[in-house]
């Protein structure tokens, strides 16, 4: 019976030391836990729920693996040594499935040692492949570029990339000028080529109802001169019906054929 009692006592010190010495961690939603031991990861990212552990060699971290958005302003050249002001917008996250990799590979502090690098990189490399001018109208497409750039250069660090958008680029008042007016003077060329082309057929057009009307002439006068029954008929076809008052010297009385009777 003592003996009973004193286990019964022994059992229970040791569960109010273990929970007295033990830790408990909640991994919300949108993280994963990364347990070490004695500082060295164990196992794989641990996903959301109630966990607990003994805080004198275990612990349990919290990883953010939420899409995150990362706006930087930046200054670089392009390829014709302009200098463009950039606003960039990145989103990206970590790879839930490797959180506990990227942390023994790099650490918390993940953003600071790879991702802004390589945006700044990624950014750098992509504008100085554009002139300037040209970057404006295909700002869509940089982006994509520097979108593929950061894909491959960040999934070996256990990131992932999901967009890159380029939101603003601003050049020196004196180069924005200078575009605006090579935009206005290559909208004036087109005006004027559209112009030209609309002159050039409004002439092809009297050209061709030229040619027809010569073809037409040639045609009927060849016609008028081989039929003389035809040159009569003509000649009716455009008199008014109207005999002249007068007739002079030897001119013909027009359009009277008289007929005998037999």
């Amino acid at each position: 019976m003592k003996n009973t009692v004193l286990y019964g006592i022994l059992a229970v010190i040791l569960v109010i030391t273990g929970i007295c010495f033990s830790g408990v961690t909640i991994i919300d939603t949108g993280y994963r836990g990364i347990k070490t031991r004695f500082g060295e990861v164990i196992g794989d990212p641990l996903p959301e729920g109630i966990y607990f552990y003994n805080p004198l060699t275990t612990e349990i971290k919290p990883i953010d693996v939420r899409v995150q958005r990362i706006a930087l302003n930046m200054s670089t050249y392009t390829k014709d040594v302009q200098q463009a002001d950039l606003s960039v917008t990145i989103n990206s996250s970590v790879d839930d499935n490797t959180a506990h990799l990227l942390y023994k590979e790099i650490g918390m502090d993940y953003k600071t040692k790879v991702v802004t690098p390589q945006i700044l990189k990624a950014v750098k490399d992509t504008i100085g492949k554009w002139e300037a001018d040209l970057l404006v109208s295909n700002r869509e497409k940089a982006s994509d570029e520097i979108l593929a750039a950061l894909k491959e250069n960040l999934a070996p660090a256990h990131i992932l990339v999901q967009s890159v958008v380029i939101e603003d680029i601003n050049y020196s008042s004196q180069f924005e000028r200078a575009i605006e007016e090579k935009q206005i003077a290559t909208q004036d060329a087109i005006k004027a080529k559209n112009k030209t082309k609309q002159i050039e057929e409004e002439a092809n057009q009297k050209i061709l109802s030229a040619q027809a009307e010569a073809e037409s002439m040639r045609i009927r006068s060849e016609a008028l001169s081989k039929n003389q029954s035809l040159v009569a008929y003509e000649a009716v076809q455009k008199w008014d019906g109207k005999l002249p008052v007068n007739i002079y010297g030897n001119a013909p009385i027009p359009f009277i054929n008289v007929l005998s009777n037999q």
